[in-house]
């Protein structure tokens, strides 16, 4: 299923010359609105309006999430703290936190292609959509919620925890699509089988799942106990949460949504790009978002990226993990 047809089926040519126009409207706001990014232009002798289509990419400086820690909290924002409707950060688990911020236009972006993720999941205006995303600081659960809203859907924010609690609310209100890590999913199923509980006795059809690696035994695993088809979907705090890229119904890898988000694939050592079907790392750059726009941004994920059109009718570039059996999450 397609939410937006117009753009997930455009054709190479066209989607270029938007993301060439997108790409040199970002960095003229960057020089400008963010210093951290107008010292590496200049460095580089690059001034506004030098980046005129996507070729140019290429010659473009990286940004990574030490710079985010650098620049901590505020520094990257290339919008006036009036202007930020909303801000997430990571755990910080493995350092500072990165913190992210919305407008409201970027509200409005998560939530078209959160859209476009639970679309292509099977979900609609008729289904019961459960969260078990966490809510707060971490983007999932308000990330699911807002694009749920979008296509229609009934939302039931339950977050995580309390598992007996949900299944009692996936039962009682006929939920019919899950939102949650692929781990918590395996362990809704071995709490149904706990309690006496048959997946018979629930109306879910699917699942998105992600935050988290996993692997095509997991998948097949999920399936056969919760009786759904389980998608993969993907995305970064960083590069908005999730709604980067998704699988559909097909299951062959999943979807970037690139006239938001364009990707790369680059050689971790050169730095130089890659051609499509080689393994990289992936890199995103943000040619829509207003608060936190950041170029070529390297997530340390090893993919690899094709251009296939895909048998669901989506002509926009798929992304599938360098281990060959699952796609990064």
């Amino acid at each position: 299923m397609i939410w937006n047809e117009f753009i997930e089926c455009m054709d190479r040519e066209r989607l270029a010359k938007l993301q060439s126009e997108r790409l040199s409207a970002m960095v003229e706001r960057l020089y400008y609105n963010v210093p951290f990014y107008r010292q590496k232009f200049q460095k580089n002798g690059i001034e506004p309006g030098d980046i005129k289509n996507l070729d140019q990419l290429k010659d473009l400086p990286f940004t990574t999430k030490q710079d985010l820690r650098d620049n901590y909290p505020f520094g990257l924002f290339a919008v006036p703290a009036s202007e930020v409707v909303r801000v997430h950060a990571s755990s910080g688990t493995t350092g500072k936190s990165t913190v992210v911020g919305y407008t409201r236009k970027d509200i409005d972006i998560w939530s078209e292609v959160v859209a476009r993720t639970l679309t292509s999941a099977g979900a609609g205006k008729n289904d019961v959509l459960h969260i078990a995303y966490g809510y707060g600081l971490f983007t999932g659960g308000l990330g699911i919620h807002y694009g749920a809203e979008k296509i229609g859907a009934t939302v039931i924010p339950v977050s995580g925890g309390n598992t007996q609690r949900q299944l009692q609310l996936m039962r009682d209100l006929g939920s019919t699509i899950l939102a949650c890590t692929p781990s918590y999913a395996l362990y809704i199923a071995e709490a149904m089988a706990e309690a006496g509980i048959t997946a018979g006795t629930l109306k879910l059809k699917a699942g998105v799942f992600g935050a988290e690696p996993w692997t095509e035994e997991m998948r097949r695993e999920i399936e056969d106990k919760l009786k759904l088809k389980a998608i993969d979907i993907y995305g970064l705090s960083e590069i908005i949460g999730p709604g980067v890229a998704s699988e559909c119904m097909c299951q062959k890898g999943l979807h970037i949504f690139e006239d938001h988000f364009i990707p790369e694939i680059i050689d971790p050592k050169t730095l130089q790009v890659l051609p499509y079907g080689e393994i990289g790392e992936l890199v995103f750059t943000c040619i829509t978002k207003e608060a936190l726009p950041l170029l070529r941004y390297r997530t340390r994920d090893l993919s690899v990226l094709n251009i296939d059109k895909c048998d669901c009718g989506v002509q926009l570039s798929g992304c599938k993990n360098a281990w060959g059996d699952r796609t990064i999450c």
